[in-house]
Order: C-alpha cells, then sequence, then structure tokens
C-alpha cells in the first residue's frame, strides 16, 4: 500500500477510538435541521472529527480538510481529506451497528483513497491504488464485487425511500420494482458490501460530498462503477449517486432513472 492508504488506515483507528466509546450510550444529540425534520449530530461525531483533524494536521499540514461538523480548511489544494465522523448518526443513536466512519483523501479534485470503517463489528474496508480490502482484527482480506446477469437478478439498496423527492421517488420505485429484492436502512454500509459482492446497485440522492466521497473509490477499487445519475462523476451541487457492482448495469439503470 502507499504511504497515504496506511495513513488512511491509521485515520480510521483514530476515528474508531473517538466515536465507539460513545455507542449505546445515553449520548445526547442535537438537531440541525429545520422545525419539521430530523438531522442529529452528536458528541461522537464532533469528537471523533477533532481527533481525525489533529491527526491530519500533525502528518500533513500542508493538506486540505472538508468535514460535516467544522467545515473547511485549505479546501483548494491539491490533496484534501474529506471527513463524515459519523455516517448513519439516526442508526448510531437507535443503537444498529450499521454506522460508519468515513474517510477520503481527493487529489486534484478526484478522490483516490475511501475508508468505510464499522468499530462495533471490526471491520475497515479501504479502496485505493493498491486495491480494495476488507480489515477485520488480523486479516486483511482481498474483496471484488460480482458478476450480475441482469437487473432482473440484482439486488439494490438505498438508506431510505424518502429521500427521493418528486421525480426522483419514480425512478427508485421503477428500479425497486424491477430488481429481485431491495433493502434499505444501511447508510454508508450498503456500499462496502456492494464493494465486498453481496449488493448489486445503491442508488441515493440529496448526498452532501462527504456523504459519498470514500465511497467512490472503494466501489471502483473492488471492480464496480460508481457515477452520477447523469453517469458521470457525482458533483457537489447535485447530491445523486449511482453505485453498481457489475459495471454492466449501470447503463440499464441509468436508462430506468431517465423515463
Amino acid at each position: 500500500m502507499t504511504d497515504l492508504e496506511v495513513f488512511a488506515l491509521e485515520l480510521a483507528k483514530v476515528a474508531a477510538e473517538a466515536s465507539l466509546p460513545h455507542f449505546r450510550t445515553d449520548v445526547s444529540e442535537i438537531n440541525k435541521a429545520e422545525p419539521g425534520s430530523f438531522d442529529p449530530v452528536t458528541e461522537a461525531d464532533r469528537a471523533a472529527e477533532r481527533a481525525l483533524r489533529a491527526a491530519i494536521n500533525a502528518r500533513y499540514p500542508e493538506h486540505g480538510i472538508i468535514g460535516e461538523e467544522y467545515g473547511e480548511e485549505n479546501p483548494d489544494t491539491d490533496y484534501v481529506w474529506i471527513l463524515d465522523p459519523i455516517d448513519g448518526t439516526r442508526a448510531f443513536i437507535s443503537g444498529l451497528p450499521l454506522w460508519t466512519n468515513l474517510i477520503s483523501l481527493r487529489h486534484q479534485g478526484v478522490p483516490v483513497i475511501g475508508v468505510v470503517g464499522q468499530p462495533y463489528i471490526g471491520e475497515v474496508f479501504i479502496g485505493g491504488p493498491a486495491g480494495a480490502y476488507l480489515f477485520a482484527g488480523e486479516n486483511k482480506t482481498p474483496i471484488r464485487t460480482r458478476k450480475c446477469a441482469a437487473l432482473s437478478q440484482a439486488i439494490a439498496a438505498t438508506t431510505d425511500a424518502d429521500i427521493f423527492l418528486g421525480e426522483d421517488r419514480h425512478s427508485w420505485e421503477r428500479l425497486k420494482d424491477t430488481v429481485r429484492m431491495a433493502r434499505y436502512g444501511c447508510d454508508a454500509y450498503a456500499y462496502a458490501m456492494l464493494a465486498a459482492g453481496r449488493i448489486d446497485v445503491v442508488l441515493e440522492s440529496e448526498l452532501k460530498v462527504w456523504d459519498w466521497s470514500a465511497l467512490m473509490p472503494l466501489v471502483k477499487a473492488a471492480g464496480g462503477d460508481f457515477t452520477g445519475w447523469d453517469g458521470q462523476m457525482p458533483t457537489i451541487e447535485d447530491g445523486r449517486v449511482l453505485a453498481v457492482g457489475d459495471p454492466a448495469l449501470r447503463d440499464p439503470v441509468l436508462a430506468l432513472l431517465k423515463i
């Protein structure tokens, strides 16, 4: 692995040590959303991001940082770390071990290393120049997406159907009605399962850059494809992403989205 990939794994440990002690405790949450909506943040989110920023600044002070909780530092440099300290805070406060620590390194605007860590289960998924791997305890296992002959045989996932607004909801319904089975509620962990060959399609909208930046290099290093709903690289402004394990599924899914 490159030095930056090794450091990304070190950051996964930093995030785990800061967030895991708060899991299944009485940690309080604050609602960041407007009245009538719910977008929680906890001290676990903030502690993990503070720890990650400190580690990055100590090792690579010339690198930039974009984080969900504490904003931007030098975001226009060649190397920028993008942090979602806890993706799936709703799962976290519900005691469900489907939340993850997301860590990505972007080089000249393109995510090149992605880490998805689930500390309670003890899994860290990483994708980058050296390939895609699952670290579990002392074991390091290469992971690959799986082949899928047709959408009718695919397993699809999304975090929550309610994230799809307007015509986007109809797009999800068409996909759900076409595939063999749909699963909900896994947040970023669904992309890890896609990279590991267990899920075939993940479709989402309304994502922020810290929600998807770690997922793109993981999926692509494992042999899959990761795009926006237009088939191009996702943008900060759009937030609609598609991940497929078998790249041959991309165009059939995109065709469904455009009907």
